[in-house]
């Protein structure tokens, strides 16, 4: 096979050198020749050791591919029970019949418990925020990180494509420290990311679970046929106005100094054309402006010993006990007490 493999520039899309050599941790300890799959897959196995090396995402399908054929294990090696071939379809034709992604993601993680012994995926429900938490028992003792965090992109964009919209993402907590392809998060996990947590999980607003499944099975089938590539790549760019609101205010240092109107002069557009636009994705200015004082509010809470009173007054509270109201509201539980439990 050509032994000079054909890369992308650092700055066009592509899957990170580094990202695709820690995926084979799993496939090099079940005794596979990664060189010779490399190889055989048209890529030169020099070009993992280039740090700014990017591969593209039809040479990584094509090489994942022949790798699951030679192992019979969808999970490239990560598992302590393989996952057959056509174990991630027979997930997806599951869940196809869900009336909403709440149902989904509760019967995708009953699928997953059913055919592993060290995975699950779960979802819990806190107040107005959901998490899906993915924990990797890990019996083989590998390098596990790639794997955890590509179950996330997984279930983050195949479930986005169930609801035929993007799940917008308030952070993801990860158990692990940022790797050497840290750099292309964004582009995995558009949202904040925060490192050396106890657990991974990907954290959501509810209102997304009440969304209803508007796939059908021949969808799914095509779907399927398809990938893996389908799943390389974001399911859609998020160039949604929420999205845009929300990246602006996380950057910005007080979100009360910003007001719908400013964000309206930003965007090029008018006030009352801001406010419909939001309202046919289905959010509103203070909906996104709650969302992100929650983020942010739960982060100093969780990693920073701000005091409850000066957390309020950061997130534009005219006092304390009107953010200890929201907090609860959002949360199920008063500021003080959340940061009890986190920290027990």
């Amino acid at each position: 096979m050509d032994s000079e493999t054909p890369r992308l520039p650092a700055r066009d899309a592509g899957i990170p050198a580094a990202a695709i050599r820690a995926q084979l941790a799993g496939a090099r300890a079940a005794g596979l020749d990664c060189t010779q799959l490399l190889l055989d897959s048209g890529i030169s196995p020099a070009i993992l050791d280039d740090p700014d090396a990017r591969l593209g995402r039809e040479a990584v399908a094509g090489l994942l591919r022949r790798e699951w054929d030679l192992l019979s294990d969808e999970s490239g090696g990560f598992l302590a029970r393989p996952w057959m071939p056509g174990t991630f379809a027979m997930m997806g034709h599951a869940c196809i019949s869900c009336p909403n992604l709440r149902r989904a993601l509760l019967r995708s993680g009953r699928f997953v418990s059913m055919v592993s012994d060290d995975l699950r995926i779960r979802l819990v429900e806190d107040g107005e925020e959901a998490r899906l938490i993915f924990h990797h028992g890990n019996d083989k003792q590998l390098p596990n990180q790639i794997f955890v965090e590509s179950l996330a992109v997984i279930w983050l964009r195949f479930f986005s494509w169930l609801i035929d919209r993007t799940i917008l993402l308030e952070r993801i907590n990860l158990a692990f420290p940022p790797p050497d392809y840290n750099e292309d998060y964004s582009d995995m996990f558009p949202c904040r990311h925060y490192f050396h947590q106890r657990e991974t999980c990907l954290v959501f607003s509810t209102r997304f679970l009440q969304m209803p499944l508007v796939r059908d099975p021949q969808q799914l089938s095509e779907f399927l046929a398809r990938a893996p590539e389908c799943l390389l790549a974001q399911y859609k760019s998020d160039n949604s106005y929420t999205g845009r609101i929300r990246r602006m205010l996380q950057a910005q240092n007080g979100i009360e100094n910003l007001s719908l109107d400013d964000v309206a002069e930003r965007l090029h557009i008018s006030p009352q054309t801001l406010r419909r636009r939001l309202k046919e994705e289905g959010n509103s200015w203070q909906d996104i402006k709650d969302s992100v004082r929650r983020d942010m509010a739960v982060y100093q809470l969780k990693q920073q010993e701000t005091a409850v009173a000066e957390i309020a007054e950061r997130l534009g509270f005219s006092e304390p006990s009107a953010f200890n109201r929201a907090f609860k509201k959002w949360t199920g539980l008063a500021p003080g007490a959340y940061r009890d439990k986190f920290r027990s």
